[in-house]
């Protein structure tokens, strides 16, 4: 396969001159309790100096519990103190593009959770603004951040597959229940779990340059934490199949629809959600892209499989915000990009238009690949 030369966001200007990551933090739930903000302050020339949160309860407890001094109920003071120079946004996913956006617009690197955006142009918007400023923006997931992300583009690259032919990508449970957002026009199950298989097999096989997809609403009818029972607008259960370079073809399933008795406690799971296939070999990715627990390896017709790269080398899917900021400070290119992030928004764009139309979609973006 060959790589796609397109001219990253290398710009930094301003960010060039940073000795220390000063973060502010929108929207300080459960996901930044565990992970996110403590992989901040525990990296070298990194601070957490303010959180976010709208119950005011809940922000003092969330900042006296990690000895951050400041709190707040306001975005505004987050995005207008001075010394705050990257925000980390994880509030609900209709609003991260326009507060992406006014952090931007204020002169913050942004890391944003996925989505980063609602729709294509949005995102489009968001990267040309960042790129008029000299600042870095990224979006989650950080799925290629992983060992067994590398091992498997690795393989890939070195040809001990092959011609690889083929792929698939799997994720799915019984849908959310804490925000009606998922199941409104603008959720789906695309941008909460497509959206990993989506970056984990164009990330390995390259940018996707067509997409044809079938998406439905099995189940019309959801209960909510915050709204009671309510009409479910947006898919939850997509199809896609995506047209990569040399006819390579890739699938994803994804839905809130699928049982799965793992959930989000993936650590023992021992079934895999990826597959590629060559001429010469396959490989099966355990567990889920975001919690990985090893890769089987098999390239031969009268050995089994091995069972390859079996150390997370402390790869946590949260890590996103502590990578991308320990690469303002060190001066390096991470290997999640926010063209990589852009490309897999334009992907679930193309997908609910192919469903709609019952026609392929070309698409336009392109990211640096192959990415290891």
């Amino acid at each position: 396969m060959q790589s796609e030369k397109v001219k990253t966001n290398n710009i930094y200007k301003v960010m060039k001159q940073l000795e220390k990551v000063i973060w502010g933090v929108i929207g300080a739930g459960d996901v930044c309790e565990v992970k996110s903000v403590p992989g901040m302050y525990k990296t070298e020339h990194s601070e957490v100096k303010m959180i976010m949160r709208r119950n005011a309860e809940k922000a003092a407890g969330f900042a006296r519990r990690h000895g951050i001094k400041h709190w707040t109920t306001d975005v505004n003071e987050i995005q207008n103190d001075p010394d705050i120079n990257i925000i980390y946004i994880s509030t609900p996913p209709d609003s991260h593009c326009e507060l992406t956006l006014k952090a931007a617009a204020a002169g913050k690197a942004v890391y944003v959770e996925k989505p980063m955006a609602n729709t294509y142009a949005e995102g489009k918007a968001l990267l040309e603004l960042a790129k008029s400023k000299g600042l870095r923006i990224w979006g989650a997931p950080a799925v290629v951040n992983s060992p067994q992300f590398e091992f498997m583009s690795k393989t890939i690259q070195s040809g001990k597959l092959g011609r690889v032919a083929a792929a698939h990508g799997q994720y799915g449970h019984t849908g959310p229940t804490w925000s009606a957002f998922f199941y409104e026009k603008g959720g789906g199950s695309m941008p909460d779990l497509g959206v990993y298989n989506m970056a984990t097999l164009t990330g390995l096989l390259g940018p996707a340059k067509s997409v044809m997809a079938m998406t439905s609403i099995v189940n019309p009818e959801r209960t909510v934490d915050d709204k009671g029972k309510i009409k479910v607008e947006a898919e939850d259960n997509a199809h896609l199949l995506l047209e990569h370079d040399k006819g390579v073809i890739s699938h994803v399933m994804c839905g809130f629809n699928y049982f799965d008795p793992h959930g989000h406690e993936a650590g023992t799971q021992s079934l895999h959600s990826i597959q590629i296939y060559g001429d010469y070999g396959n490989m099966r990715l355990v567990g889920y892209d975001w919690e990985t627990n090893g890769v089987w390896l098999d390239t031969s017709w009268d050995k089994p499989a091995e069972l390859m790269s079996t150390d997370k080398g402390g790869y946590e899917w949260q890590e996103g915000a502590r990578v991308t900021g320990e690469s303002i400070v060190k001066k390096t290119e991470p290997r999640i990009n926010v063209e990589h992030a852009l490309h897999v928004l334009e992907i679930i764009e193309a997908a609910r238009k192919s469903s709609a139309t019952g026609m392929k979609v070309k698409l336009e973006s392109k990211f640096p690949w192959p990415m290891a």
